[in-house]
């Protein structure tokens, strides 16, 4: 049987959290998922510090970089530079709302001008062998989904795109915020899924308001009437509970494996952790998507505050980790007597 595709499920990426210590403490809980970066601007890929930026560890892989801008040639130039890092994907960015974003001429604006966003991808799928894939939103302000999602595809599909991620909110660029750009805006899963049922030789992978691996399983699975969709991102609830990804690689991916518990993530993550700390990374910010794995388990309070309490203090090192492990399982262990 062949492997399934690694799109099959992904982590979006996520501004100040999917950093290379997120996606490494990701990868101990999943082998297969996709993997995003945080986004860059093509400007700080080329002019940046590549190595702060874009440094990632080899367990990452499979991890795709996801840029944002709007002008073509660096596009194409950031692409390069991503590919020869040694990323799997290049992937534009066309769904971020913020105003800083929208200054720039890039992220969700880009809904208006599909023209732009099909010269974007040409460019950049001429530059890389890797796959240069889009995410999207299903349109902005008041604009008609149904004509603003499908002019999209239909203008970066002619020139050779054959995967979009889409975000199944529109993004209100007048009157939210960007926090309120992810919760506020309806979810309309029905246009994906009719993007897909359209255009069934696309890869049409599914984001936004995702809450588990059931919700993920149901959008893998044809509905009464039209196609599966190809694949599922998972933004918030894999960070704030990183602890479902476990099950990822056996439901999703079908392999004959055992779920990874929040113990065994812990245990699979710590050499990473101690060259981490060996290299002079401090404690808290490599404990920081970790915050959340215990997510409803007894202790579950006490992991959180001992990571962030006694993980910044000077010094700080793997003994926080096993004291916040020992707390869990003493929790647990009350719990069963």
């Amino acid at each position: 049987m062949p492997s399934s595709p690694p799109y099959r499920l992904s982590v979006a990426p996520m501004m100040d959290w999917t950093d290379r210590h997120c996606r490494a403490f990701h990868r101990s809980l999943t082998r297969r998922a996709l993997l995003y970066t945080e986004m860059v601007t093509a400007p700080a890929v080329i002019h940046g510090d590549r190595e702060r930026l874009l440094g990632f560890s080899g367990i990452e892989h499979p991890v795709a970089l996801q840029i944002g801008g709007s002008d073509p040639g660096q596009l194409a130039e950031a692409a390069r530079i991503g590919e020869a890092m040694g990323y799997d994907e290049i992937n534009l960015n066309v769904g971020c709302p913020s105003d800083r974003v929208q200054s720039g001429r890039f992220g969700a604006c880009l809904m208006r001008e599909p023209q732009l966003v099909a010269e974007c991808m040409a460019a950049i799928s001429e530059a890389v062998n890797v796959p240069a894939t889009v995410k999207c939103r299903i349109g902005v302000d008041d604009q008609d989904p149904d004509e603003s999602l499908f002019s999209l595809v239909e203008a970066c599909a002619a020139q050779g795109v054959s995967t979009f991620i889409v975000h199944a909110r529109k993004a209100w660029l007048k009157g939210l915020s960007p926090k309120e750009n992810r919760d506020i805006p309806p979810l309309d899963y029905g246009i994906v899924r009719r993007l897909k049922a359209a255009r069934p030789d696309l890869t049409v992978v599914i984001n936004g308001g995702v809450a588990d691996l059931d919700q993920a399983l149901g959008f893998l699975e044809p509905p009464d009437q039209g196609p599966a969709l190809d694949g599922v991102m998972l933004g918030r609830a894999a960070y704030h509970e990183p602890a479902l990804l476990g099950g990822a690689d056996r439901r999703l991916f079908g392999e004959a494996v055992d779920d990874v518990t929040p113990f065994g993530a812990v245990a699979r993550h710590r050499p990473y952790l101690l060259r981490s700390l060996e290299r002079g990374v401090p404690l808290a910010p490599l404990v920081r998507p970790m915050l959340g794995l215990m997510h409803g388990r007894p202790g579950a309070r006490a992991w959180r505050r001992i990571l962030t309490v006694e993980g910044v203090r000077p010094g700080a090192g793997m003994a926080v980790v096993d004291q916040a492990l020992a707390a869990v399982a003493e929790a647990e262990a009350r719990r069963a007597a």
